[in-house]
Protein backbone atom coordinates (compact mmCIF):
# COMPACT_ATOMS: atom_id res chain seq x y z
CA UNK A 1 0.00 0.00 0.00
CA UNK A 2 1.33 3.43 -0.87
CA UNK A 3 2.65 5.66 1.89
CA UNK A 4 0.53 8.76 2.39
CA UNK A 5 1.94 12.02 1.07
CA UNK A 6 3.34 14.49 3.58
CA UNK A 7 0.65 17.01 2.60
CA UNK A 8 -2.09 14.64 3.83
CA UNK A 9 -0.54 13.87 7.18
CA UNK A 10 -1.99 15.48 10.30
CA UNK A 11 0.45 17.04 12.73
CA UNK A 12 -1.26 15.05 15.48
CA UNK A 13 0.10 11.84 13.94
CA UNK A 14 3.70 12.81 14.73
CA UNK A 15 5.18 9.88 16.65
CA UNK A 16 6.88 10.01 20.01
CA UNK A 17 10.63 9.57 20.07
CA UNK A 18 11.43 6.71 22.43
CA UNK A 19 14.70 5.38 23.83
CA UNK A 20 15.92 1.89 24.57
CA UNK A 21 19.08 -0.17 25.02
CA UNK A 22 20.43 -3.08 22.98
CA UNK A 23 23.51 -5.26 23.35
CA UNK A 24 26.51 -4.94 21.03
CA UNK A 25 30.09 -6.19 21.18
CA UNK A 26 31.14 -3.23 23.35
CA UNK A 27 28.28 -3.45 25.85
CA UNK A 28 25.02 -1.54 25.74
CA UNK A 29 23.96 0.52 22.74
CA UNK A 30 21.58 3.41 23.47
CA UNK A 31 19.06 3.93 20.65
CA UNK A 32 16.45 6.60 19.84
CA UNK A 33 13.44 5.36 17.89
CA UNK A 34 10.22 6.61 16.30
CA UNK A 35 7.61 4.72 14.33
CA UNK A 36 4.27 5.42 12.66
CA UNK A 37 1.39 5.65 15.17
CA UNK A 38 -0.66 3.23 13.08
CA UNK A 39 1.53 0.28 14.03
CA UNK A 40 3.72 0.14 10.94
CA UNK A 41 1.45 -1.72 8.52
CA UNK A 42 1.78 0.99 5.85
CA UNK A 43 5.29 2.08 6.56
CA UNK A 44 8.27 2.22 4.25
CA UNK A 45 11.65 0.56 4.67
CA UNK A 46 13.19 1.05 8.12
CA UNK A 47 15.71 3.90 8.30
CA UNK A 48 18.84 3.84 10.46
CA UNK A 49 20.41 7.25 11.23
CA UNK A 50 24.10 7.44 12.17
CA UNK A 51 25.23 10.62 13.88
CA UNK A 52 28.24 12.81 13.42
CA UNK A 53 30.81 12.91 16.19
CA UNK A 54 31.11 14.05 18.92
CA UNK A 55 27.30 14.33 18.75
CA UNK A 56 24.81 11.58 19.60
CA UNK A 57 21.66 10.10 18.08
CA UNK A 58 19.77 12.92 19.77
CA UNK A 59 20.80 15.20 16.89
CA UNK A 60 18.18 13.37 14.79
CA UNK A 61 15.26 14.03 17.19
CA UNK A 62 13.53 16.42 14.77
CA UNK A 63 14.22 14.10 11.85
CA UNK A 64 12.78 11.10 13.74
CA UNK A 65 9.63 13.05 14.55
CA UNK A 66 9.06 13.81 10.86
CA UNK A 67 10.26 10.69 9.05
CA UNK A 68 8.82 8.48 11.80
CA UNK A 69 5.35 9.24 10.42
CA UNK A 70 5.99 7.00 7.43
CA UNK A 71 8.57 4.45 8.56
CA UNK A 72 10.34 3.12 11.64
CA UNK A 73 13.46 5.20 12.28
CA UNK A 74 16.32 4.33 14.62
CA UNK A 75 19.20 6.55 15.72
CA UNK A 76 21.77 4.79 17.92
CA UNK A 77 24.47 6.52 19.94
CA UNK A 78 27.63 5.01 18.51
CA UNK A 79 29.94 3.27 21.02
CA UNK A 80 31.61 5.77 23.35
CA UNK A 81 29.05 8.53 22.66
CA UNK A 82 25.92 9.54 24.53
CA UNK A 83 24.43 6.65 26.48
CA UNK A 84 26.33 3.86 24.69
CA UNK A 85 29.18 1.94 26.27
CA UNK A 86 32.65 2.55 24.92
CA UNK A 87 35.22 0.19 23.48
CA UNK A 88 38.44 -0.20 25.46
CA UNK A 89 40.56 1.41 22.74
CA UNK A 90 39.84 3.98 20.01
CA UNK A 91 37.68 2.25 17.37
CA UNK A 92 38.09 2.34 13.62
CA UNK A 93 35.23 2.97 11.19
CA UNK A 94 34.92 -0.82 10.63
CA UNK A 95 34.71 -1.24 14.43
CA UNK A 96 31.82 1.22 14.64
CA UNK A 97 30.16 -0.51 11.68
CA UNK A 98 30.51 -3.89 13.36
CA UNK A 99 28.82 -2.60 16.53
CA UNK A 100 25.94 -1.15 14.53
CA UNK A 101 25.82 -4.44 12.63
CA UNK A 102 25.22 -6.19 15.96
CA UNK A 103 22.12 -4.02 16.39
CA UNK A 104 20.91 -4.83 12.87
CA UNK A 105 21.35 -8.53 13.57
CA UNK A 106 19.50 -8.28 16.88
CA UNK A 107 16.57 -6.57 15.16
CA UNK A 108 16.63 -9.08 12.27
CA UNK A 109 15.94 -6.42 9.67
CA UNK A 110 15.61 -7.89 6.17
CA UNK A 111 16.33 -4.51 4.58
CA UNK A 112 17.16 -1.04 5.88
CA UNK A 113 18.02 2.34 4.46
CA UNK A 114 20.88 4.36 5.95
CA UNK A 115 21.34 8.06 6.69
CA UNK A 116 24.82 8.97 7.95
CA UNK A 117 26.31 12.36 8.79
CA UNK A 118 30.07 13.07 8.97
CA UNK A 119 31.65 10.11 10.85
CA UNK A 120 28.27 8.42 10.58
CA UNK A 121 28.41 8.80 6.78
CA UNK A 122 31.58 6.71 6.68
CA UNK A 123 30.04 4.12 9.01
CA UNK A 124 27.02 4.00 6.69
CA UNK A 125 29.34 3.53 3.70
CA UNK A 126 31.14 0.64 5.41
CA UNK A 127 27.86 -1.05 6.31
CA UNK A 128 26.63 -0.66 2.72
CA UNK A 129 29.81 -2.28 1.41
CA UNK A 130 29.74 -5.15 3.91
CA UNK A 131 25.97 -5.82 3.77
CA UNK A 132 24.89 -5.21 0.16
CA UNK A 133 21.83 -7.45 0.40
CA UNK A 134 20.53 -5.84 3.61
CA UNK A 135 21.25 -2.16 2.88
CA UNK A 136 18.81 -0.87 0.25
CA UNK A 137 19.70 2.84 -0.13
CA UNK A 138 22.34 5.11 1.38
CA UNK A 139 22.19 8.82 2.23
CA UNK A 140 25.49 10.46 3.24
CA UNK A 141 25.78 14.04 4.42
CA UNK A 142 28.86 16.18 5.13
CA UNK A 143 31.36 13.44 4.28
CA UNK A 144 34.92 13.72 5.71
CA UNK A 145 36.68 12.30 2.65
CA UNK A 146 39.94 13.94 3.72
CA UNK A 147 42.98 14.47 1.55
CA UNK A 148 46.49 14.02 2.95
CA UNK A 149 46.87 17.65 4.01
CA UNK A 150 43.50 17.74 5.81
CA UNK A 151 44.23 14.44 7.52
CA UNK A 152 47.62 15.66 8.76
CA UNK A 153 46.05 18.92 9.96
CA UNK A 154 43.44 17.10 12.04
CA UNK A 155 45.92 14.65 13.52
CA UNK A 156 48.16 17.58 14.44
CA UNK A 157 45.36 19.50 16.19
CA UNK A 158 42.45 17.11 16.81
CA UNK A 159 39.08 18.43 17.92
CA UNK A 160 37.27 18.73 20.20
CA UNK A 161 40.31 20.08 22.05
CA UNK A 162 41.49 18.33 25.19
CA UNK A 163 40.65 20.09 28.50
CA UNK A 164 43.18 22.49 30.02
CA UNK A 165 43.37 24.06 33.47
CA UNK A 166 42.54 27.62 32.45
CA UNK A 167 39.46 26.53 30.46
CA UNK A 168 40.64 28.24 27.28
CA UNK A 169 39.74 25.10 25.31
CA UNK A 170 36.08 25.94 25.89
CA UNK A 171 36.33 29.26 24.10
CA UNK A 172 38.35 27.66 21.29
CA UNK A 173 35.71 24.97 20.84
CA UNK A 174 32.89 27.54 20.95
CA UNK A 175 34.56 29.57 18.22
CA UNK A 176 35.18 26.49 16.07
CA UNK A 177 31.59 25.35 16.49
CA UNK A 178 29.86 28.67 15.85
CA UNK A 179 32.03 29.29 12.78
CA UNK A 180 30.24 26.46 10.99
CA UNK A 181 26.69 26.46 12.43
CA UNK A 182 24.41 27.99 9.76
CA UNK A 183 21.99 29.56 10.41
CA UNK A 184 23.59 30.44 13.75
CA UNK A 185 21.19 29.36 16.48
CA UNK A 186 22.80 29.64 19.88
CA UNK A 187 20.77 26.82 21.41
CA UNK A 188 22.00 24.45 18.68
CA UNK A 189 25.61 25.56 19.15
CA UNK A 190 25.27 25.15 22.92
CA UNK A 191 23.94 21.58 22.52
CA UNK A 192 26.86 20.71 20.27
CA UNK A 193 29.35 22.01 22.83
CA UNK A 194 27.54 20.13 25.60
CA UNK A 195 27.72 16.88 23.63
CA UNK A 196 31.47 17.29 23.16
CA UNK A 197 31.99 17.93 26.87
CA UNK A 198 29.72 15.05 27.87
CA UNK A 199 31.73 12.59 25.78
CA UNK A 200 34.89 13.55 27.67
CA UNK A 201 38.10 11.79 26.60
CA UNK A 202 36.26 9.89 23.85
CA UNK A 203 35.02 13.05 22.12
CA UNK A 204 37.67 13.02 19.39
CA UNK A 205 37.68 9.25 18.82
CA UNK A 206 35.06 9.37 16.08
CA UNK A 207 36.91 11.95 14.01
CA UNK A 208 40.20 10.12 14.56
CA UNK A 209 38.54 7.05 13.02
CA UNK A 210 37.19 9.16 10.15
CA UNK A 211 40.58 10.76 9.48
CA UNK A 212 42.26 7.36 9.22
CA UNK A 213 39.56 5.72 7.08
CA UNK A 214 40.62 5.10 3.44
CA UNK A 215 37.55 6.91 2.12
CA UNK A 216 38.76 7.23 -1.48
CA UNK A 217 39.22 3.46 -1.79
CA UNK A 218 36.15 2.35 0.17
CA UNK A 219 33.46 4.74 -1.09
CA UNK A 220 34.01 3.56 -4.68
CA UNK A 221 32.76 0.13 -3.58
CA UNK A 222 29.22 1.26 -2.74
CA UNK A 223 26.77 -0.36 -5.17
CA UNK A 224 23.43 0.80 -3.74
CA UNK A 225 21.58 3.92 -4.91
CA UNK A 226 23.21 6.80 -3.03
CA UNK A 227 22.33 10.39 -2.18
CA UNK A 228 25.04 12.87 -1.17
CA UNK A 229 23.95 15.95 0.81
CA UNK A 230 26.37 18.85 1.07
CA UNK A 231 25.74 21.59 3.65
CA UNK A 232 28.32 24.36 3.82
CA UNK A 233 30.23 23.24 6.91
CA UNK A 234 33.87 22.33 7.51
CA UNK A 235 33.55 19.40 5.07
CA UNK A 236 32.06 21.39 2.19
CA UNK A 237 35.08 20.74 -0.06
CA UNK A 238 35.68 17.19 1.15
CA UNK A 239 32.07 16.22 0.39
CA UNK A 240 32.39 17.63 -3.14
CA UNK A 241 35.15 15.10 -3.87
CA UNK A 242 32.73 12.24 -3.27
CA UNK A 243 30.99 13.08 -6.54
CA UNK A 244 34.01 11.69 -8.37
CA UNK A 245 33.98 8.55 -6.23
CA UNK A 246 30.24 7.94 -6.71
CA UNK A 247 29.47 9.26 -10.22
CA UNK A 248 25.98 7.73 -10.21
CA UNK A 249 24.95 9.25 -6.87
CA UNK A 250 22.42 12.05 -6.63
CA UNK A 251 24.00 15.16 -5.10
CA UNK A 252 22.27 18.14 -3.47
CA UNK A 253 24.05 21.25 -2.19
CA UNK A 254 22.74 23.32 0.72
CA UNK A 255 24.89 26.48 0.60
CA UNK A 256 22.75 28.36 3.14
CA UNK A 257 22.95 25.61 5.78
CA UNK A 258 25.94 24.42 7.80
CA UNK A 259 26.84 22.32 10.82
CA UNK A 260 23.89 21.63 13.07
CA UNK A 261 21.43 21.67 10.17
CA UNK A 262 19.79 18.42 11.32
CA UNK A 263 18.62 20.33 14.39
CA UNK A 264 18.26 23.85 12.97
CA UNK A 265 16.51 22.89 9.72
CA UNK A 266 15.31 19.26 9.91
CA UNK A 267 12.61 19.89 7.28
CA UNK A 268 15.23 20.50 4.57
CA UNK A 269 16.97 17.23 5.39
CA UNK A 270 13.70 15.31 5.64
CA UNK A 271 12.42 16.58 2.28
CA UNK A 272 15.58 15.48 0.48
CA UNK A 273 15.78 12.12 2.25
CA UNK A 274 12.09 11.28 1.89
CA UNK A 275 12.04 11.97 -1.86
CA UNK A 276 15.14 9.81 -2.37
CA UNK A 277 13.85 6.91 -0.28
CA UNK A 278 10.51 6.94 -2.08
CA UNK A 279 12.23 7.03 -5.47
Amino acid sequence: MAVRSRANRDVSTQPRVRRSYFECRYGQLHVYNAMPPGGGFEEGTTLLCLHETPMTGRMFSGVLGLLGRERSVYAPDMPGFGGSDSSAAPPTIPDYAAAIGDFLDTMRFRQVDLLGCQTGALVAAELAILRPAQIRRVVMATIPALNDAERADFLRTPWPAAPCEDGSYLLAEWRRTTAHVKPLRLEVAARRIAAALDNGPHASWGMHAAAQYPAYERLRLITQPALVLRPKDEFWEATARVRNLLPNARCIDFPTLGAGWCEAAPEALVDAVSKFLHG
